[in-house]
């Protein structure tokens, strides 16, 4: 496949398929003569900031000189984004091929299924990066997690650290209604005898599944602090926090061994695509896929110390409608001096009316209607004037509606 029929592959598949569990994963592995096992692996599990942890992690091993994969989740633009080989994407040539190498497996295990059961795009896509990670010879894989741990296709890796990054309430129908019942989901991944990586500020709920869970399988804790102690490239106080939990796994992965030159060439290095990523000056215009509470909280943090000397500070809004809209624009509402509410091309997308009242109820800044994401951000940018800043958040979607070139591609759900 070239990598645009790649593309249209997955997007021809179930997303989640007729039913949870890892028996179609491990016969894809089989098929595919188990590339998983050809690596030493790091799974990152958690509910914000996977992504960013992933990327950082793979830095700072690479650094030290190991030839490193990284798997990540959601793409913004394409499909290839998801697959990393020593900090670059993959080559456009490369994924169509990973992807046809998968689509032939997928067809074999297919054959052996129920009529009503089939292999699900994130289980072709994770099968596809794993036989490209072994191929291309790396020596270590930072895997990112789905949704969850326990059933995410990623959790048939022998990995030898795990790493939890955060916990909150989502995609609860799945999950579980508790943060004692998400951790124990995410948790799943643990190995027996492994090291569990644990961040900063986790819930009480979730520290008491991790002990019990380490304790039944006789892995072992590490809890990671909130400094650096280094310079950290990529901007927000919750990236300084990423990169202090990426230091923690990748001590975890060479105990004693992580070079301080190393990590301040990592740390500088680093920079996580749609996280308060600029892409236009007079004014700052920057993007933030904060996308729940947590997570907008976390940016309406980092929010002032970035407006430092900018005046007013105008934010872009496109929200889902199964998030917690009024807890996002709560956290949002504080650090900015305007909104552009719009709406991402997601059909899931709230109306930007509803987005307004929503505003108003809460006591918010004034709240501009403008359905046309790109618009919206033209408006902000006129808002904000020279001396202001745009930041345009709340959902992943519309971070890949105004990176996107090709208007017909979206973020990824996973």
């Amino acid at each position: 496949m070239t990598a645009d029929e790649a593309e249209r592959y997955l997007r021809s598949l179930e997303l989640f398929g007729m039913r949870f569990g890892l028996d179609r994963m491990r016969r894809l592995m089989t098929a595919l003569r188990h590339p998983e096992r050809r690596f030493d692996s790091i799974h990152v599990v958690g509910s914000n900031g996977k992504s960013s942890t992933t990327r950082m992690i793979a830095a700072i091993l690479q650094a030290h000189g190991l030839r490193t994969g990284a798997y990540l989740s959601p793409h913004l633009v394409s499909f290839g984004e998801r697959i990393r080989v020593d900090g670059v994407d993959l080559a456009p040539a490369e994924f169509g091929a990973a992807v046809t190498r998968a689509a032939r497996a997928a067809q074999l295990v297919d054959r052996s299924l129920r009529n009503d059961d089939a292999v699900t795009q994130f289980e072709a896509l994770t099968a596809a990066a794993y036989a490209e990670l072994a191929r291309a010879g790396v020596e270590v894989a930072v895997v990112e997690a789905g949704l969850g741990g326990r059933y995410d296709a990623t959790n048939v890796i022998p990995s030898r650290v795990q790493v939890l990054t955060s916990i909150g309430l989502e995609h609860t129908r799945w999950l579980g209604p508790t943060v004692a019942d998400i951790a124990a989901e995410k948790l799943d991944v643990v190995q027996p005898g492994a090291t569990l990586v644990l961040a900063a500020g986790l819930p009480q709920d979730a520290l008491a599944v991790a002990e019990r869970v380490c304790a039944q399988r006789d892995a072992r804790i590490v809890r990671a602090g909130a400094d650096p102690a280094v310079a950290v490239g990529a901007p927000g106080a919750y990236q300084r926090r990423n990169f202090a939990l990426a230091r923690a796994a990748a001590d975890a992965y060479l105990p004693g061994a992580l070079n301080p030159e190393a990590l301040a060439a990592a740390a500088a290095s680093v920079r996580v695509p749609g996280r308060l990523q600029q892409i236009d000056a007079d004014p700052v215009t920057l993007l933030d896929g904060a996308h729940n509470p947590d997570g907008m909280r976390a940016l309406a943090e980092s929010l002032p110390e970035l407006a430092a000397g900018h005046d007013p500070v105008i934010a872009v809004v496109s929200i889902l409608d199964d998030k917690d809209a009024a807890g996002m624009l709560a956290a949002l509402r504080r650090v900015c001096d305007g909104l552009v509410v719009t709406s991402s091309r997601n059909p899931r997308a709230l109306p930007p009316p509803t987005l307004q009242s929503l505003v108003r109820q809460l006591g918010g800044p004034s709240a501009e209607v403008v359905a046309d994401p790109r618009e919206a951000v033209g408006r902000a940018r006129e808002l904000a004037g020279s001396a202001g800043l745009v930041i345009a958040t709340g959902s992943l979607y519309l971070i890949a509606d105004l990176l996107s070139g090709d208007r017909r591609r979206r973020a990824g759900a996973l």
